[in-house]
Protein backbone atom coordinates (compact mmCIF):
# COMPACT_ATOMS: atom_id res chain seq x y z
CA UNK A 1 0.00 0.00 0.00
CA UNK A 2 3.23 2.40 0.75
CA UNK A 3 4.29 1.81 -2.72
CA UNK A 4 0.94 2.63 -4.19
CA UNK A 5 0.49 6.02 -2.24
CA UNK A 6 4.48 6.90 -3.38
CA UNK A 7 3.18 6.10 -6.78
CA UNK A 8 -0.01 8.57 -6.22
CA UNK A 9 2.17 11.76 -4.44
CA UNK A 10 4.25 12.04 -7.55
CA UNK A 11 3.90 15.29 -9.03
CA UNK A 12 3.38 16.05 -12.82
CA UNK A 13 7.10 17.33 -12.97
CA UNK A 14 8.40 14.15 -11.28
CA UNK A 15 6.25 12.29 -13.75
CA UNK A 16 7.94 13.81 -16.02
CA UNK A 17 11.31 13.09 -15.04
CA UNK A 18 10.84 9.40 -14.60
CA UNK A 19 9.51 9.40 -18.83
CA UNK A 20 6.25 8.38 -17.40
CA UNK A 21 2.27 10.26 -18.11
CA UNK A 22 -0.39 9.80 -16.04
CA UNK A 23 -1.29 7.29 -17.83
CA UNK A 24 1.46 5.48 -17.03
CA UNK A 25 0.54 5.84 -13.70
CA UNK A 26 -2.84 5.04 -14.08
CA UNK A 27 -1.75 1.83 -15.75
CA UNK A 28 1.08 0.93 -12.95
CA UNK A 29 -1.84 1.26 -10.02
CA UNK A 30 -4.25 -0.45 -11.75
CA UNK A 31 -1.65 -3.35 -11.59
CA UNK A 32 -1.36 -3.26 -7.47
CA UNK A 33 -5.35 -3.09 -7.43
CA UNK A 34 -5.62 -6.33 -9.23
CA UNK A 35 -3.21 -7.87 -7.43
CA UNK A 36 -4.62 -6.49 -3.97
CA UNK A 37 -7.88 -8.60 -4.46
CA UNK A 38 -5.83 -11.62 -3.61
CA UNK A 39 -6.03 -10.73 -0.37
CA UNK A 40 -9.84 -9.41 0.03
CA UNK A 41 -11.79 -11.04 2.60
CA UNK A 42 -8.93 -11.76 4.67
CA UNK A 43 -8.66 -11.03 8.27
CA UNK A 44 -6.73 -8.12 8.61
CA UNK A 45 -3.88 -9.71 11.04
CA UNK A 46 -2.98 -12.23 8.26
CA UNK A 47 -2.94 -9.26 5.19
CA UNK A 48 0.54 -7.79 6.90
CA UNK A 49 2.05 -10.98 6.64
CA UNK A 50 -0.03 -12.20 3.44
CA UNK A 51 2.75 -12.38 0.43
CA UNK A 52 0.88 -10.81 -2.93
CA UNK A 53 1.64 -12.01 -6.21
CA UNK A 54 2.17 -8.62 -8.67
CA UNK A 55 1.90 -9.80 -12.34
CA UNK A 56 3.29 -6.94 -14.25
CA UNK A 57 4.84 -6.59 -18.01
CA UNK A 58 8.46 -6.46 -18.30
CA UNK A 59 8.57 -2.72 -19.43
CA UNK A 60 6.32 -2.38 -16.35
CA UNK A 61 8.54 -3.91 -14.25
CA UNK A 62 11.41 -1.69 -15.44
CA UNK A 63 9.67 1.55 -15.10
CA UNK A 64 9.01 0.61 -11.38
CA UNK A 65 12.43 -0.41 -10.66
CA UNK A 66 13.38 3.26 -11.54
CA UNK A 67 10.99 5.04 -9.71
CA UNK A 68 12.39 2.66 -6.46
CA UNK A 69 15.48 3.56 -6.70
CA UNK A 70 14.81 7.35 -7.53
CA UNK A 71 11.57 8.28 -6.05
CA UNK A 72 10.69 5.70 -3.10
CA UNK A 73 13.31 6.84 -0.85
CA UNK A 74 11.97 10.17 -0.99
CA UNK A 75 8.38 9.16 -0.62
CA UNK A 76 8.16 5.84 2.05
CA UNK A 77 8.99 5.37 5.48
CA UNK A 78 9.32 1.96 5.92
CA UNK A 79 13.06 1.46 4.55
CA UNK A 80 12.36 -2.28 4.55
CA UNK A 81 9.44 -2.09 2.32
CA UNK A 82 11.90 -0.50 0.19
CA UNK A 83 14.40 -3.27 0.34
CA UNK A 84 11.67 -6.03 -0.61
CA UNK A 85 10.16 -3.87 -3.40
CA UNK A 86 13.70 -3.85 -4.81
CA UNK A 87 14.56 -7.38 -4.43
CA UNK A 88 11.00 -8.33 -5.65
CA UNK A 89 11.59 -6.30 -8.91
CA UNK A 90 15.18 -7.54 -9.43
CA UNK A 91 13.95 -10.83 -8.91
CA UNK A 92 11.09 -10.81 -11.63
CA UNK A 93 13.59 -9.45 -14.03
CA UNK A 94 16.14 -12.29 -13.31
CA UNK A 95 13.41 -14.68 -13.31
CA UNK A 96 12.78 -14.04 -17.30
Amino acid sequence: MEFALALLSLSPAELEALGWTFADRKRLLDHFVRSGKAVQGKPLDEIDEATVTLRLPQRDVMRLQIFARRELPKAASNAAMINRVLAALDGAIDAK
